[in-house]
C-alpha cells in the first residue's frame, strides 16, 4: 500500500569524496558537564537559540548509482549568547526515506536511531560552535531527493546532561530549488518540474462552457429529464416525512435558507418516503421530483439522503435574491456499492471534528465507506479496554531517553509529547459518536487494525506491558505480548524499521487480536451500528521477518509448514477464524490475497489460491512495475475486489514534480484529470505507455468488484488545511468515477471518436466545478480549504494567454513583480502587460491560490 524503497549500492567513502568543500567549522568550546539536571544548560546554547536551514545541494549521478543521489547540507546557526559545546549533544530530526549514515567531515557522526529517525553528534575532534557562528553540515540521500517532504523534518537538540528533555529547533526552513544542478533528473527518468507553460497547454484540453449547459446535479444522475418549467419558492417548503426519516427531514429543512418565510398553508410541499425505485434493486436508488412541489422516494433511507443532496445541487448557489427550481424528473442509483475514502490516522493525528468534516463531505458527495487507518507504526489512535498501553504509550509521540515510554518522535513532530499531530487518539466514547455520525449520513466506518506488519505502535506497547508485569512479578505477563525477544531476523520495512512485526509463532499474538476485535465489535454494539468487516491490513511484510524465531519456528515445525509464505497463510487463518467468531469477513491490502513467486525467473504476484473461497475482500494498491493488472487478476480469481490504485486514487501523491508542491511521489503525480480518466473495468484501455500481455476483467471477474476508494495517508498531512488541499478537488473526480456510469469516451472503440467524447465531457465536468460545486462550498462556508491551482501561463507575440485548470474561476494579476491579492487587475483576457506577470486564481470568498509567473518584455 505504499512503496519499497530501493537503495543505490553507493559506498559511504563514494559519497564523502562527492560532499561538498568545506564541511563542518571547527571552533573551540567549552566542554559540557555531565551531571544529570537541566541546570547545567544554562552555559550552553539551547534550541530556541539555533537556527537550522536545509539546502539541497545537487543531484549527483555516478556509475554506483545511476538511478541518482543527493547532496544535501544542514546550516546550523547560533543566534545565542552561549556556545554548542564540542561534545555532548544530539541533534535529531525525521527522515522520511532515510540518508547514508557514517561519520561527516569536521568530526560529526550521522546515525539511523530507528525507522525515519536519526541523529548527529559531535565525534572526537569537533570544536564545537560559538555564539555568532555557522555549522556547514554536508551529508547524501541515496536517493534523488525530488519532493521537499523528503528533507529532514521536526529537528530537536538533546543534552547528555539532560537526556530527557528535548529542545525543538523552530527556526527551521528548506531553502527553495530553484537551481539546475538541483533539478537536474540526469538518465533517471524522473519528471521533470511543471512551468506555467506545461499547465496551459494541459488546461487548454478543456473548453469553457456557460453554466446553462452543464449537468445540474453531481455527480452525474443515471437519469434526468427536465419539461421547462419552473417551481418558484416563496416560502419555506413544508417537510412531510414518516418518523422513520427524521434524519432526513432535518437535513431537508437545513438545505433552505433561513431568510425565507416560514412555510404557509399554500408552501409547497417536500415529501419523503421509502418506497420501490423502479427499475433499481440498489438499496441507494432514489427517485427525485419537482413539480408543483417535490417528492423524494428512495428503496431505502439512503437512497432518500442521496436524493437531498441532488435537490441541494438544484438550488441556486447562495445569496440569490429568489429561489426557483427546474421542474424535473430525476431517476439514480450508484454504479458501484463501494464508494470509500480512506483516512489515515496512525502517522498524523487528526481530531473528531475534522473526521465530522469529512463525514459530512463524503456524504454531499454520495460516498458511503469511511474506510478508518487507525493503528500504524507510528501510533495507534484507539482506546482499547484492558489495554491502557496501546494509547498512553503507542498513542504518544515524544523525545525520551528510556525505551518503552512512548512513540519516538515521526514525520517532524518533534520532541513534545503534547504535539497535536504525533500524540493523540478516540476514546470509547468519541469512537462512538463518530460511528453515530457516520450513521445518520448513510456512511459505515471499516476500521483498519495493522498487522502482522506496520504495527510497531503495538508491538513496543505491548513490549512495554510485558516488562512493566515481569517485574511487578505477575504470572500472566506475556499474555498480550506481539514479539518474540529472542527473534534475531534480519530484515527492514519500506519505513525503515527492524521491529515492527506481529509474530505469528505466539499464541499471546492471538490473545492480543482476539481481545481487540472483540473490544472494537462491542463499540458498535453500543452505537447501535452493525459491523461487517475489519480490515487487516497485510501489507508490506518485509523479507526476512519471522525466519529466525525460535516461536515462529516451533510452530512451523509443529504445523508442518515449510516456509514463511505458509506461516503467512497460518497467520491469517488464525485472523479470519477470529472474525468469524465475530460474523465478521476479512478486509485487508491485496498481499492479503496475494502470494509471491516466480515465472520464468522473474518475481510475480499471483492470486493466494488458499483464500480464494473465504470471502475475503482485497483492497488493490499496486498497479505498478508488472503488477498493472493484479487487480483484475484477483477478482479473475473470485476476490471481492476494490480498486485503490496508486497512480489514480491516492490523495497523498503530490499533483505534480515541482519540489514545493505537497505531497509524496513514490508511486507517481496524480493530477485532477488523472483521477477523472480511470476507467475502473478497463483502467488497462488509456495506459500510457500501452501495456501489452496483461489480463483483462473476466464477466466473472466485474462481478467482482466491489467499487473504488480514495486513500489519504498523512505521512506529510499535519493539518486539516492540507488535508483539504489534497483530497479536493480530485475527491470529486473520484466520486464521479465510483457513482456514475462509464462516460461515452471510456467505452468508444475509435480513438478519433473517443478524442472528441472526452473533451466534451472533461469540459462539462471542470466547468461544473468551477461554476457549481466547488462556489457552492465557498458560499455555504463550509470550511473546505480545496486547492486552487495555479494558472497557466503562455507569451504569445507579446501578450501573455492565460487560463486554469477551473474555467472560469476569477483571475487577478501583477506585473510589477508584487503577489496578486483581490485589489489586482482582473484577467478578462490576454495581459498585453509588460514585466513580470504574476497571476492568480481566487475562490468566491478571495481566498488565493499558487502564483504563476512569466516575464513580458
Amino acid at each position: 500500500m505504499r512503496k519499497q524503497i530501493k537503495y543505490s549500492g553507493i559506498a559511504l567513502a563514494s559519497w564523502l569524496m562527492m560532499a561538498m568543500a568545506g564541511g563542518a567549522v571547527a571552533l573551540a568550546a567549552p566542554e559540557a558537564k555531565t551531571t544529570a539536571g537541566q541546570g547545567v544548560l544554562a552555559g550552553y546554547a539551547n534550541g530556541a537559540q539555533i537556527s537550522l536551514r536545509w539546502e539541497l545541494v545537487r543531484t549527483v549521478f555516478t556509475p554506483e548509482a545511476p538511478g541518482g543521489g543527493t547532496q544535501a547540507r544542514l546550516i546550523l546557526s547560533n543566534l545565542g549568547q552561549r556556545p554548542l559545546p564540542a561534545r555532548g549533544w544530539t541533534l535529531y530530526f525525521n527522515v522520511m526515506d532515510g540518508v547514508a549514515t557514517g561519520p561527516l567531515d569536521g568530526n560529526l557522526l550521522l546515525e539511523q536511531v530507528a525507522g525515519n529517525l536519526y541523529c548527529i553528534r559531535p565525534a572526537p575532534g569537533f570544536a564545537g560552535v560559538p555564539a555568532g557562528q555557522t555549522l556547514s553540515i554536508a551529508y547524501y540521500h541515496p536517493d534523488l531527493v525530488i519532493k521537499l517532504a523528503k528533507a529532514p523534518a521536526g529537528p530537536y537538540l538533546v543534552y547528555d546532561a539532560a537526556p530527557d528533555v528535548g529542545q525543538a529547533i523552530a527556526d527551521y526552513q528548506l531553502l527553495p530549488v530553484t537551481r539546475p544542478e538541483q533539478l537536474d533528473k540526469g538518465s533517471s527518468g524522473a519528471k521533470p518540474v511543471v512551468t506555467a507553460q506545461d499547465i496551459y497547454r494541459r488546461n487548454a484540453k478543456a473548453d469553457w462552457m456557460p453554466a446553462a449547459a452543464l449537468p445540474p446535479v453531481f455527480p452525474t444522475p443515471q437519469h434526468l429529464q427536465t419539461s421547462g418549467g419552473k417551481l418558484q419558492l416563496v416560502a419555506l417548503p413544508k417537510v412531510v416525512a414518516p418518523v422513520a426519516l427524521k434524519t432526513e427531514a432535518a437535513i431537508a429543512r437545513s438545505l433552505f435558507p433561513a431568510s425565507l418565510p416560514a412555510a404557509g398553508p399554500n408552501a409547497p410541499t417536500l415529501r419523503l418516503s421509502v418506497g420501490a425505485v423502479a427499475g433499481s434493486t440498489s438499496p441507494e436508488a432514489y427517485t427525485l421530483t419537482i413539480k408543483n412541489g417535490i417528492d423524494i422516494v428512495g428503496n431505502s433511507a439512503a437512497g432518500v439522503a442521496y436524493g437531498l443532496q441532488s435537490l441541494r445541487d438544484l438550488l441556486p448557489l447562495p445569496g440569490v435574491a429568489s429561489i426557483e427550481l427546474p421542474e424535473v424528473t430525476i431517476s439514480d442509483a450508484p454504479r458501484f456499492e463501494y464508494r470509500g475514502f480512506q483516512l489515515d490516522v496512525g502517522r498524523n493525528f487528526h481530531t473528531k471534528q475534522t473526521v465530522f468534516k469529512l463525514l459530512d463531505l463524503m456524504a454531499r458527495y454520495k460516498l458511503n465507506k469511511f474506510h478508518f487507518h487507525l493503528t500504524e507504526d507510528e501510533g495507534w489512535r484507539l482506546e482499547i479496554a484492558g489495554l491502557p498501553e496501546l494509547t498512553s504509550i503507542g498513542a504518544v509521540r515524544g523525545h525520551s531517553a528510556k525505551p518503552g515510554v512512548r512513540m519516538q518522535p515521526a514525520y517532524g513532530s518533534g520532541p513534545d509529547p503534547l504535539d497535536a499531530s504525533g500524540s493523540g487518539y478516540y476514546t470509547r466514547a468519541e469512537y462512538i459518536e463518530i460511528l453515530c455520525y457516520a450513521a445518520a449520513r448513510h456512511i459505515e466506518v471499516i476500521p483498519e487494525i495493522e498487522m502482522p506488519g506496520h504495527a510497531r505502535a503495538a508491538v513496543k506497547s505491548m513490549e512495554a506491558r510485558y516488562h512493566r508485569l515481569k517485574a511487578e512479578g505477575k504470572s500472566d505477563a506475556a499474555r498480550y505480548l506481539l514479539n518474540d525477544l529472542a527473534d534475531k531476523s534480519v530484515y527492514k520495512s519500506a519505513q525503515l524499521y527492524n521491529d515492527h512485526v506481529i509474530n505469528p509463532g505466539l499464541e499471546s499474538s492471538f490473545t492480543f487480536i482476539d481481545h481487540v476485535i472483540t473490544q472494537v465489535a462491542g463499540m458498535y454494539k453500543e452505537a447501535g451500528v452493525p459491523l461487517h468487516t475489519i480490515h487487516v491490513g497485510g501489507d508490506e511484510l518485509p523479507g526476512g521477518a519471522w525466519e529466525q524465531s525460535p516461536a515462529s519456528r516451533t510452530v512451523m515445525q509443529k504445523k508442518k509448514l515449510e516456509s514463511t509464505a505458509e506461516l503467512w497463510d497460518y497467520f491469517y487463518d488464525r485472523v479470519d477464524a477470529i472474525l468469524r467468531k465475530h460474523c465478521l469477513y476479512a478486509s485487508g491490502w491485496e498481499e492479503l490475497a496475494a502470494r509471491g513467486t516466480k515465472v520464468h525467473g522473474e518475481h510475480k504476484l499471483i492470486p493466494n489460491p488458499h483464500f480464494t473461497q473465504r470471502g475475503f475482500s482485497a483492497y488493490v494498491w499496486n498497479n505498478t512495475e508488472g503488477a498493472e493488472d493484479f487487480a483484475y487478476r484477483l477478482a479473475n480469481a473470485g476476490y471481492d475486489v476494490v480498486l485503490a490504485p496508486v497512480t489514480k486514487m491516492y490523495m497523498d501523491m503530490a499533483y505534480n514534480a515541482n519540489p514545493d508542491e505537497p505531497g509524496v511521489n513514490w508511486g507517481d503525480y496524480v493530477e485532477l484529470d488523472t483521477v477523472y480518466d480511470f476507467i475502473p473495468l478497463d483502467y488497462l484501455k488509456n495506459a500510457n505507455p500501452p501495456l501489452v500481455g496483461k489480463d483483462s476483467l473476466t464477466d466473472y471477474g466485474k462481478r467482482r468488484v466491489r467499487g473504488l476508494e480514495a486513500t489519504l495517508f498523512t505521512e506529510t498531512v499535519r493539518t486539516p488545511e492540507r488535508i483539504d488541499y489534497l483530497i479536493m478537488p480530485r475527491l470529486l473526480a473520484m466520486a464521479e468515477r465510483s457513482w456514475a456510469p462509464d462516460p461515452d469516451w471510456a467505452t468508444e472503440p475509435d480513438a478519433g471518436k473517443a478524442a472528441a467524447l472526452h473533451r466534451s465531457a472533461w469540459s462539462g465536468f471542470v466547468n461544473t466545478l468551477s461554476q457549481r460545486v466547488l462556489p457552492r462550498l465557498d458560499l455555504e462556508h463550509a470550511g473546505v480549504d480545496y486547492r486552487i491551482a495555479p494558472p497557466g501561463l503562455l507569451l504569445d507575440g507579446g501578450r501573455v494567454l492565460v487560463n486554469h485548470v477551473l474555467p472560469g474561476i476569477a483571475m487577478r494579476y501583477t506585473s510589477d513583480g508584487s503577489e496578486p491579492n483581490t485589489s489586482s487587475k482582473p484577467v478578462n483576457g490576454p495581459i498585453s502587460d509588460k514585466g513580470q506577470i504574476k497571476v492568480a486564481a481566487f475562490d468566491r470568498n478571495g481566498r488565493v491560490g499558487a502564483v504563476s509567473h512569466i516575464d513580458n518584455h
